[in-house]
């Protein structure tokens, strides 16, 4: 179906959403969960699929658009959000953790895009969500984002979000970047993704970098993000309480206020 054109804004710093201005009849695809406000001329559908093959290809096309959703660990569903209205009206979706919103103008990158499973966050009514297999099994083992990833197609805007500073490399024609597997967040298909080991058992044992790399290749243009999910999980983790009650910074001063000042005081009669 024809690619709905959309104005829209970025806003915020850390977290961001980004504000879609949709024309009457213009409608906007939502990843479940990342609405954040729409003007009351909206209205909502969820649908099978990414809503891509509304009106065509009946409910087998839906059922296959929804299972390639499945395969990449998303919801079977999306939202559509439609202006019913007779003037303009705009559609906001948000970040579901810190850093950038990153729009991609599939027109202008050939008509697809590879990215990392979990980082679509909306695009314009039109644009294909399917899956990308990783030909290579040691990209599928070692690569961080498994044998698959997601693929983005058609020639309208789609909005990416990536954790922490996001940033765009231009590779040329043999030219090579060797990225940490989680801070890959998409590239055009002509980049060849291969994983490499780092080479040395002290480096890979000790180096708290992993075992493997990310190899790139070019020609081709890729966006790579400094704060994977992942990573900010494992780190929110590792600072989080253990042991189901206050942290152990706590605790000391906890058992120190209470433990010492609190019992000389009650117990100071034992001293008489």
């Amino acid at each position: 179906m024809a690619m709905d054109v959309v104005d829209y804004e970025i806003k915020g710093s850390e977290m961001q959403f980004v504000e879609v201005e949709l024309d009457p009849g213009e409608a906007a695809v939502g990843e479940a969960g990342s609405l954040f406000f729409m003007d009351a001329g909206v209205g909502m559908d969820t649908v099978f699929g990414d809503g891509s093959n509304q009106g065509g290809g009946g409910f087998f096309g839906k059922l296959l658009g929804a299972g390639k959703r499945l395969i990449t660990g998303e919801s079977l569903f999306t939202t559509v959000y439609t202006n019913h209205a007779a003037q303009k009206q705009r559609v906001a979706f948000s970040a579901p953790y810190p850093g950038k919103i990153i729009p991609m103008d599939l027109r202008q990158l050939g008509g697809m895009l590879v990215c990392q499973k979990d980082s679509f966050l909306c695009a314009a009514r039109g644009v294909s969500l399917g899956i990308y297999f990783q030909q290579k099994l040691s990209v599928g083992f070692f690569g961080g984002e498994g044998f698959i990833m997601q693929k983005l197609e058609g020639d309208g805007l789609a909005f990416v979000h990536a954790g922490g500073t996001v940033v765009r490399r231009e590779l040329q024609p043999g030219q090579t970047l060797m990225v940490d597997t989680g801070c890959v967040v998409a590239f055009t298909p002509n980049v060849n993704f291969e994983i490499q080991y780092v080479g040395k058992i002290k480096t890979a044992l000790f180096g708290g970098e992993g075992l493997f790399f990310a190899k790139l290749t070019g020609p081709g243009t890729v966006w790579l993000q400094s704060l994977p999910f992942s990573r900010l999980a494992s780190r929110v983790f590792a600072a989080a309480p253990q042991n189901g009650g206050s942290r152990e910074q706590g605790s000391v001063l906890t058992g120190v206020a209470g433990g010492g000042l609190l019992g000389g005081i009650l117990g100071g009669g034992d001293d008489e």
